[in-house]
């Protein structure tokens, strides 16, 4: 059993941190009602050559010349389909690249999709309570391409995970603005090709946004704390792998048709095992309100 050096494994991780940063809730804790829903098409990136060590200090990559460069497409979506209950789909393509003086990286491909299921309290017929309210529920699946070889970046992080998350919002009105956060885990899976189990995380978001037309705008923070991966042949704790990451994240909107162009940042104020740089995003948030199949 080969073991990523922890340059590629950093370089890796940049597939986790795009996810993060297109997968977060773009509407709300408002489930949608059936037929109605919303996409988004999001492009991400990435340019750096330091990062958050084990001891959460900014440094650079422990190679000489070394520099990680990693985009990302990324589709999001969600459809109601019950009175209380919508489905979400999240799905991107990366290109990862981590360059150094001894060699130049590339890894292109698909990454491991999320689908989620979302419930409010209107499933069970309970109506008009003074704030949105929803659980959230959903898989990782361990589809894309995962590279053992020690010399590859893997797009893949090869296991899968579980998401249950606790969502509140609420509407200022008739001031336009709205406050929305949630708080969940995530279990992690054993990876099979590697027989490490990665560390559990405690998830957290909490935002504020609103819209005085055309304009819309949003100031969100988000984290990510992990426990200790353990290898699970030797049943050794790997402490010094344990991930943190704190964001900060604005972003700004102006309506263009019949959706919005959105344009932010992602960045990241405190970290161990993460990059240290900004992630820049551009994409176009569309939604509808008429049902589908009405």
């Amino acid at each position: 059993m080969t073991r990523l050096p922890l340059p590629l494994r950093l370089a890796g991780l940049v597939a986790l941190l795009l996810g993060a940063a297109l997968a977060g809730p773009a509407h709300g804790q408002w489930v949608e009602p059936p037929g109605t829903g919303w996409v988004k098409v999001q492009g991400a990136h990435q340019d750096t050559r330091s990062k958050f060590d084990r001891e959460a200090r900014v440094t650079s990559y422990d190679t000489e010349d070394a520099r990680s460069i990693s985009s990302a497409v990324r589709i999001t979506g969600a459809l109601g389909l019950w009175r209380g209950l919508d489905a979400w789909a999240d799905i991107a393509y990366h290109r990862l690249a981590f360059n150094d003086v001894q060699e130049n990286r590339l890894q292109t491909g698909v990454a491991d999709p999320r689908l989620y299921l979302r419930a409010g309290p209107s499933l069970l017929g309970i109506e008009d309570l003074p704030v949105a309210v929803a659980l959230r529920g959903g898989v990782k699946l361990p589809v894309g391409e995962f590279a053992l070889d020690a010399e590859e970046i893997s797009i893949s992080q090869g296991q899968r995970d579980w998401d249950l998350l606790l969502e509140v919002g609420k509407s200022l009105h008739p001031w336009p603005v709205y406050v929305t956060a949630w708080a969940g885990y995530r279990w992690r899976e054993e990876n099979p090709e590697t027989t490490t189990k990665p560390g559990d995380e405690r998830l957290f978001y909490v935002a504020a946004g609103g819209t005085v037309d055309p304009l819309t705008w949003k100031l969100a923070v988000d984290g990510l704390f992990g426990r200790p991966p353990v290898r699970t042949d030797f049943d050794l704790v790997l402490e010094n792998d344990r991930r943190e990451l704190v964001q900060v994240i604005p972003t700004v909107g102006w309506t263009v048709g019949p959706g919005t162009i959105e344009a932010g940042a992602r960045i990241p104020v405190h970290g161990r095992r993460f990059p240290a740089s900004p992630t820049f995003t551009l994409g176009y948030f569309l939604t509808w309100d008429r049902s589908l199949w009405k």
